[in-house]
């Protein structure tokens, strides 16, 4: 899917996006591949702020450049693009995982770190403080099940081919205060 898809498949599925900077070409493909993308992954940003999150998501740290997801989930609901291509997002994660969403099975249990995910999965990264009492609004929440229908419609995925960082990657827990079974039978829904 080209980045100009990308941005007409969210707009068809009524997702509210805002294009930031030359997004279309901000991204990590010198770093190595992007794709093949097998699906999408769902992130909590531990920060509180829309204008700085944006920001830090575009840019990245000194130790981890930018861009850190290709759309940012704001909790008005609406989607910051902020990179397409190769973002710095999911890390190493569970071949058998991988697996799993390609084959669009349950997932397995996550217990080893081997494999690129930065090269598989579109990343979406969603203003939370991640903490369990930071409350995710349901603008936001429709807003991540558009986002992961959009582009399972696109592929002709189902379901099965949206996950959370923390079924990829040992260790990690986002996203924190809803579950990712929850929202994938919201993009089912959405789906049918």
């Amino acid at each position: 899917m080209s980045a100009a898809d990308f941005l007409d498949a969210l707009k068809d599925e009524g997702v509210t996006v805002v294009e930031v900077g030359d997004w279309r070409h901000h991204n990590r493909n010198h770093k190595g591949p992007w794709g093949p993308v097998h699906g999408v992954m769902i992130h909590h940003t531990v920060t509180k702020g829309s204008e700085r999150t944006v920001e830090l998501c575009r840019d990245g740290y000194e130790d981890l450049p930018g861009p850190l997801c290709h759309g940012v989930i704001t909790k008005d609901g609406r989607v910051h693009l902020v990179g397409y291509g190769r973002a710095n997002h999911a890390g190493l994660g569970d071949d058998d995982v991988l697996r799993a969403v390609i084959a669009e099975k349950a997932l397995p249990h996550d217990n080893e770190a081997n494999t690129d995910g930065n090269r598989h999965f579109y990343g979406f990264e969603c203003e939370n403080l991640g903490d369990g009492h930071d409350p995710w609004p349901e603008a936001q929440l429709a807003a991540i099940e558009r986002v992961a229908a959009a582009i399972c419609r696109r592929h002709g995925w189902t379901e099965r081919s949206v996950i959370g960082h923390l079924e990829w990657q040992p260790g990690k827990v986002d996203p924190r205060g809803f579950t990712m079974a929850s929202m994938r039978e919201r993009v089912r829904d959405r789906l049918k």
